[in-house]
């Protein structure tokens, strides 16, 4: 028994040695950080003015083309962006840009963050264009980007641009499909940190007839919901309409291999119908459709809900009148609402909800540091006028299915913009250090 003694002390100590070192070289700590990335808001073109509506007067910012990395504070809940393009550490409130040409036109877009993939269904490359596609590399290393156009003479030649680093460039839609009437654009990026914008701006001489800058998605759907699209309309004294909504304009296309069928139902204060035309209505593939919407509706918005049998994209153009002068209006999808905050100083837009069953709730800060909070509950659509002096809206509760879209009017024009976050919260590992960077 004495003998034994030592050799099973022997073998546990044999035995702690070995689990110890499989314990050392299997079990590590991983940390993590969580942050929201920095955001883009677009150039301003020469005669253009541009303002950021931001959350807090010390918002970190920089121009891209700076030689500096670091970020100052903005200085101001609302401010001018002169020419070049700018970087914003937003915290996860989504700033909002509007963006004008004096007594013709005005729209509105949002900051985003890097964005691999972009679709635009909107603009023109005719005679009367005079519209831009600005490509921004707000990166550290030179940019890689393709430009695909559609048409409604099919596809157009494809531009490969190379953007040096903190820079950006500027494409005619003219020079991207000449004389082309309706076009749709697809910018995706190889390489590099890149947003693109497109200004839709038109005239006849001396004349404007009006611009937009036409919000982006990221991909074609077999299902898309636009959810605010203007329909200005005229009433008499006693407030019978005297004169319906008119202009509008379905933009369709299929951009893969296969022919598509669309059916489209418009959602407003009205009910729910399917538009004269649009039902089962076959569509070509790979070539830009358009089809004129019934002026049937009698409510100052509505909502356009597309489903397909293939993936599809689509936007509506409405004609628009503001201060007496011609101006357009591009609507664009946008996804199911998410719990998101943005940044609306100085533009008090109405809110346009669509879905089956909407029930929201949203918390307002307003300019004096104030919250209210309101709770928004409807069937199919509603509209929501925001406090004058909100700066922030926050969307606490989305509801299930629910789509959302801002319309803005001004001195200067009419504009719309999607209620979708700039940039998601990311997930990122943080490096730990052992003994074992010192001792391999």
């Amino acid at each position: 028994m004495k003998f034994w003694r030592p050799i099973i002390i022997s073998i546990l100590s044999a035995l702690v040695l070995v689990m110890s070192n499989f314990l050392n070289s299997s079990v590590s700590t991983t940390g993590f950080i969580n942050s929201f990335p920095d955001v883009l808001c677009p150039p301003t073109l020469s005669g253009l003015s541009s303002q950021v509506s931001l959350a807090k007067k010390n918002t970190p910012f920089r121009y891209i083309s700076n030689k500096k990395i670091t970020m100052s504070p903005i200085g101001n809940s609302r401010f001018s962006i002169t020419k070049d393009s700018i970087l914003i550490d937003a915290a996860g409130i989504t700033p909002v840009v509007w963006q004008s040409r004096a007594g013709n036109w005005a729209g509105g877009t949002i900051c985003s963050g890097p964005i691999s993939s972009q679709w635009f269904t909107g603009g023109t490359a005719d005679i009367t264009s005079r519209g831009k596609l600005l490509v921004v590399n707000s990166g550290l290393s030179e940019a890689i980007v393709n430009v695909n156009v559609w048409s409604e003479s099919g596809v157009q030649a494809a531009k490969v641009l190379t953007i040096p680093a903190k820079s950006y460039s500027t494409q005619g839609l003219d020079a991207l499909a000449p004389g082309q009437k309706t076009i749709v654009l697809h910018v995706s990026t190889q390489a590099g940190r890149v947003n693109s914008f497109v200004v839709d701006e038109r005239g006849k001489g001396l004349n404007s007839l009006g611009g937009d800058l036409v919000n982006s998605i990221s991909n074609p759907s077999t299902h898309l919901m636009i959810p605010a699209i203007p329909n200005q309309i005229s009433k008499d004294s006693k407030g019978n309409v005297t004169q319906k909504g008119s202009g509008h304009q379905l933009r369709i296309l299929v951009p893969g291999d296969v022919d598509g069928h669309i059916n489209a139902e418009v959602i407003s204060a009205d009910g729910r119908y399917t538009p004269v035309g649009i039902n089962d209505l076959a569509v070509k593939h790979g070539s830009v459709s358009e089809i004129t919407l019934d002026s049937n509706i009698t409510s100052n918005a509505f909502a356009l809900s597309i489903t397909s049998d293939v993936p599809f994209l689509a936007s509506v153009y409405s004609k628009v009148k503001s201060s007496g002068h011609n101006d357009f209006v591009w609507s664009t999808p946008a996804g199911a609402l998410t719990p998101m905050s943005i940044a609306i100083s100085g533009l008090s837009p109405v809110l346009a909800f669509a879905g089956e069953s909407i029930d929201i709730s949203l918390d307002v800060k307003l300019s004096n540091g104030k919250r209210t909070t309101s709770r928004i509950t409807a069937t199919d659509f509603v509209l929501w006028k925001v406090p004058d002096n909100a700066s922030v809206i926050t969307i606490t509760q989305p509801g299930d299915h629910v789509s959302g879209g801002a319309l803005v009017s001004s001195v200067n024009g009419y504009g719309y913009f999607p209620l979708v976050a700039g940039s998601t919260l990311s997930k990122a590992s943080i490096p730990v250090s052992n003994i074992r960077v010192l001792n391999p």
